[in-house]
This record gives C-alpha cells, structure tokens and sequence, in this order.
C-alpha cells in the first residue's frame, strides 16, 4: 500500500484535474507534466484517472495502491 491517500487525489483530481496536479501528488511528474501541457489529454484522461480513482485502481509511481479514503 502506498502512503499517498485516495482522498486528496480525488480532490485533486476532481478539481484540477485538467492540470494533472493529481499526478504529481502520487509522484508521476512525467505524466503530470504531459497533463499540464495537454490539459488532461482534453479532459479525457483526466476523467479515466477520476474514475481509476473511484474504483481503487489508480497507483502511485511505485506501482502500490492508494491508501483507503480515511
């Protein structure tokens, strides 16, 4: 399990998604640096990542799950 948590990268994500901010809280700035610049990948991967999310199945950038909303 990672120590990064569900609910901050839902926020983030819900928020400023476009951005890709969610992406350098759990450390992958290499992506969330090609969000930046192509603003969520026109919001399409933005909304894939929201529903990751969701479901449990978005990682951080050593491949372990988010921890539990709380």
């Amino acid at each position: 399990m990672s120590e990064k948590r569900i609910l901050p990268a839902f926020l983030l994500c819900f928020f400023l998604g476009v951005f890709g901010i969610h992406r350098f809280y759990v450390g992958k700035i290499g992506t969330g640096i090609l969000q930046l610049v192509t603003l969520g990948g026109l919001g399409i991967w933005a909304l894939i990542d929201f529903v990751m999310i969701i479901v449990g199945a978005f990682t951080d950038k050593q491949g372990n799950k988010l921890t539990e909303w709380t």
